[in-house]
């Protein structure tokens, strides 16, 4: 194992309990049991598992009905919902190659998604968005469709709805405002600058900060999560992605979250502790736990 695949070491622990917000346990190494008691050992005491397909999401929900201390969000991520209805010829997304199933195979994936987010266990509807950043312009109306679909699920079972949104800032907020957004609405992996930050701000909308938020180039991100009010604020690995400094490049996995809370105090000028409290409580807020 090089040093690049290596896990970082157990930062030092945090003194107030943290929720992971979103994490991907079925796309890290080791065992669900280790993730958990790692995590735990640095006070990361929830975590919630994100589904982005089908097979994922009924993982995702199997996890938390297993797990006091997991909840399940379950969705199609908006990359999925192209490979469903055009195909996936290259077998990128890990499922092998895929016909085009039509907008009849996206109905049917949809239909799953709302039986799965019935279950109580199932906490949130997502992660469902836009993301203009590897899906090309044939495949916008699939993502679209599907992203307004995921709102009336989130709606007609009143669960969170988790928001993907990369590359793609106008257009996501336009369909929550046409569709009229759940009561509670979270964006993933905050990505917006501080001028769209207000603006969730203004409706009500979480923002939820990964490790992206301590690289070098990341200014706008530290910007808005400078002006993003507090009972707003979320934090979230997306592990096994977006590692934080200093061990970017290398397996995330939710025990690395203090590290992300450490640099958000620093950047907001608050305490960490108090930050947690923060956090934690707006996490259940979210996810209605």
């Amino acid at each position: 194992m090089t040093s690049k695949d290596a896990p970082p070491p157990l930062p030092e622990p945090l003194l107030v309990p943290v929720a992971d917000s979103h994490t991907h346990l079925d796309m890290q190494s080791g065992t669900v049991e280790e993730a958990l008691a790692r995590a735990a050992a640095v006070g990361v005491t929830t975590v919630v598992q994100v589904g982005c397909d089908v097979k994922g999401s009924r993982w995702a929900a199997e996890t938390a009905a297993a797990h006091p201390q997991v909840h399940a969000a379950v969705a199609l991520h908006p990359n999925e919902a192209p490979r469903i209805v055009l195909g996936d010829p290259d077998g990128w997304s890990r499922q092998g190659a895929r016909e085009a199933g039509g907008d009849a195979a996206l109905d049917e994936a949809l239909a799953e998604i709302e039986r799965l987010a019935a279950l109580p266990e199932v906490r949130g509807v997502g992660e469902t968005g836009l993301d203009f950043f590897r899906t090309g312009p044939e495949g916008i109306a699939a993502q679209e469709r599907s992203f307004r679909a995921h709102i009336e699920i989130a709606k007609r079972q009143g669960k969170a709805l988790v928001i993907h949104d990369r590359e793609a800032h106008a257009d996501v907020l336009r369909i929550l405002d046409e569709e009229g957004a759940p009561e509670r609405t979270v964006f993933h992996c905050y990505s917006g600058d501080a001028a769209m930050a207000e603006i969730c701000a203004a409706k009500g909308y979480y923002m939820s900060f990964a490790g992206n938020v301590t690289f070098k180039n990341a200014q706008p991100l530290r910007d808005a999560l400078a002006v993003a009010p507090r009972e707003l604020l979320l934090v979230e690995t997306d592990a096994p992605f977006l590692t934080p400094v200093p061990y970017r490049g290398r397996p995330n996995a939710p025990y690395l979250i203090p590290l992300t809370v450490r640099a958000m105090a620093e950047v907001r000028g608050e305490d960490v502790d108090e930050l947690c409290a923060a956090l934690a409580a707006n996490t259940a807020l979210a996810f209605d736990y």
